[in-house]
């Protein structure tokens, strides 16, 4: 980022936000809502500091950064919303925590590394309400399988048959409510998706590919920022913790090549799902399963290699415009 003469580090809490100036050493301590970003302008302001010749840095900390991402994105002010992970390793050993200690560090971080950050720009409302949609739905979800198992467990014994059969009817009841309520915010989502014509084109293009359903389709949206967020499938592959790195030093340590444990659990999951899906669907995934399986290549592995097809199938769908086709049926 060039132009930096001062960092702004503001550690985000869910009533108040902690700031910090790098170069003048002051702190101060603010409102979490649009009075008190306000007043972090002008207190700014107040200490001759040019906002135009500075950053504001502050770590990811979900719907709590929200809306100061907004505001400073209304109001042209530079910002970076930085993963806490990376402050967090670049501090190195530390004894103690405070919110004024954690603003004063992520100034610092942001001066340190003023040349290599990137200014952040918050994503379209939509993505917002369609995220807080899913995660309703994943809680929905949770509900579902816990009185799935539970209706399966209580069929296996049974004490009292009157006491028995209102349990039984309930559960099925509350099983029955849920589902209907679940179809009916899969439905919401999908006309949210039709109100924007490029997230709606972007959502038909991905769901052409076999193995990605609604719940992936919606997710990719989500995760990519309509596919804004990440320059190729390679990049996305790697957030998603699909892709082997080596592990090697000198001439004692040459290990096999791994997956990074840092990654984003929930697409590696519904990327494994999906690729399951479509190794039963898909007739090319299918052979060339069951093809590496038995040259002696481990099921995980090919499973990864798959998940990776995929990735970059969806991928290349939303690049090229047109729907993905499979070229085994147009085979002599």
């Amino acid at each position: 980022m060039e132009n930096v003469e001062e960092t702004i580090g503001i550690d985000v809490s869910k009533k108040t936000l902690d700031v910090h100036l790098h170069h003048k050493q002051l702190h101060k301590q603010f409102i979490n809502d649009e009075s008190g970003y306000k007043k972090i302008l002008q207190w700014i302001k107040s200490q001759k500091v040019l906002i135009t010749q500075s950053v504001i840095c502050f770590e990811h900390t979900g719907w709590y950064c929200l809306h100061l991402s907004y505001y400073l994105h209304q109001h042209q002010v530079r910002y970076c919303c930085v993963n806490p992970m990376e402050i967090k390793r670049s501090i190195g050993l530390k004894r103690g925590k405070t919110d004024k200690a954690d603003a004063k560090e992520i100034a610092r971080y942001a001066w340190l590394h003023r040349e290599e950050l990137v200014a952040s720009v918050p994503p379209p409302e939509k993505l917002i309400e369609l995220q807080r949609m899913m995660s309703l739905r994943e809680q929905i979800a949770k509900q579902l399988r816990a009185l799935k198992c539970l209706e399966k467990g209580m069929q296996v014994l049974t004490v009292n048959k009157q006491t028995e059969d209102v349990s039984e009817a309930m559960i099925a009841e509350t099983i029955c409510h849920l589902e209907q309520q679940m179809k009916k915010l899969e439905n919401a989502m999908v006309s949210l998706i039709k109100t924007d014509n490029q997230m709606h084109k972007h959502y038909k293009l991905s769901r052409s590919v076999k193995g990605v359903g609604l719940v992936l389709a919606v997710q990719m949206l989500v995760h990519t920022h309509n596919y804004t967020r990440f320059a190729s499938w390679r990049q996305f592959s790697c957030y998603c913790g699909l892709v082997p790195f080596p592990h090697q030093s000198g001439t004692s340590i040459n290990g096999r090549m791994k997956i990074h444990p840092i990654s984003d659990r929930k697409m590696k999951s519904l990327l494994s799902m999906s690729a399951i899906s479509a190794i039963q669907h898909d007739k090319e995934l299918k052979q060339y399963y069951e093809k590496r399986v038995e040259e002696g290549k481990p099921k995980m592995v090919v499973l990864n290699i798959i998940r990776n097809k995929l990735v970059s199938r969806v991928f290349a769908t939303i690049n090229r415009g047109t729907p993905y086709v499979e070229l085994s049926q147009y085979a002599a």
